[in-house]
């Protein structure tokens, strides 16, 4: 028997629902691996899992937060995450890690950066790796958000990698969607993606503390200007704030904010509605996920892959020309296999 740490005894996904709804942190921690897993079996297994807990799920505050390389989401988050503690609220927080190339875990590890927050009972920090996907969350998040609602957290905060070309994924899972901004609006202003700006419910240009303060407020009125122009439709406007993380300055008005999104999109129905949406979104990135995997499953499609990829090395063929090749190659596969 080889020496290392023995594996977990399995449990069932009815005995693992019942521990979420019972607020049990390891089973909370043991369902979200669940879902995050790409075995097929333990796909099956999460499905059992979550179709239970779906009447338990969609009341929570879903907040989703980007932010520039430096502008400190973390201690932002932390310190926005104990105040909500203190108000009464159950907090969790799914702080989307880059992967390792190596190892494919979390590279950062963000409990290691929240350290308060992640102490407190009524909190709950996970730090997963994106493991190659793109917008700045995981496969598998949107399961994730369920889990943390049956759990019976009310209030869930969803961390981004960062902002970059796909960061905006994160919008099309939450309910108000914030961006974190440096002091000094000039590059920043011209470097951020527009359909951030787009996208964004709400700009806090952070760290507007001691002597950036000025900075911060002439940033803030640059980034409203931005958003007023972009953002020109009817609804909810768009607003741009300042606060700072260390003192706290700036953060039960963000917070304020967030609750009259909610308000406002709850009146005029926009929540359910949005909420409809991003089912459906969901649904159609889940059919191309799946689909991608069929692709390149089995040996004779990973033959046929690599014998594409040969012909796009040596220029034997274009890229389109080889996409056509393959998919050409998977429709037979499929029609073969689906011959009765």
């Amino acid at each position: 028997m080889s020496a290392g740490r023995p594996r977990r005894a399995p449990i069932s996904p009815e005995a693992l629902a019942s521990g979420v709804l019972a607020r049990e942190r390891s089973a909370l921690a043991r369902a979200i691996t669940l879902v995050e897993s790409s075995r097929e079996r333990d796909r099956a297994l999460a499905q059992e899992l979550l179709q239970p807990l779906l009447p338990r799920t969609g009341k929570a505050i879903r907040l989703g937060i980007s932010g520039v390389p430096g502008v400190g989401k973390s201690t932002f988050i932390e310190t926005l995450g104990l105040r909500l503690l203190d108000a009464g609220h159950r907090v969790a927080v799914l702080a989307i890690d880059p992967s390792s190339a190596r190892r494919g875990g979390s590279i950062l590890g963000d409990k290691t950066r929240m350290p308060a927050l992640s102490l407190r009972e009524d909190a709950y920090v996970r730090p997963s790796p994106t493991g190659g996907h793109l917008g700045g969350v995981t496969r598998m998040t949107r399961e994730s958000i369920l889990l943390c609602e049956a759990a019976g957290f009310d209030v869930v905060l969803v961390e981004t990698v960062g902002v970059g070309q796909s960061e905006t994924v994160v919008a099309d899972m939450v309910d108000c969607y914030l961006v974190l901004m440096l002091p000094g609006a000039g590059d920043e202003l011209q470097g951020i993606k527009k359909g951030v700006l787009e996208l964004a419910d709400l700009i806090a240009v952070n760290k507007a503390d001691g002597e950036r303060r000025r900075d911060a407020l002439e940033a803030r009125a640059a980034y409203q200007r931005a958003l007023s122009i972009l953002q020109s439709g009817g609804g909810w406007r768009a607003r741009a704030l300042t606060c700072s993380a260390t003192t706290g300055e700036g953060l039960e008005e963000l917070w304020e904010c967030v609750r009259a999104h909610r308000r406002q999109a709850i009146e005029s129905g926009e929540h359910v509605a949005r909420r409809e949406r991003q089912r459906v979104r969901w649904f159609h990135a889940s059919v191309e996920q799946r689909l991608i995997e069929s692709l390149y499953a089995g040996a004779s499609m990973r033959e046929r892959v690599a014998d594409c990829e040969e012909a796009v090395r040596r220029q034997r063929l274009t890229v389109p020309q080889a996409t056509e090749r393959l998919l050409a190659s998977w429709r037979a596969v499929i029609f073969r296999h689906s011959d009765p």
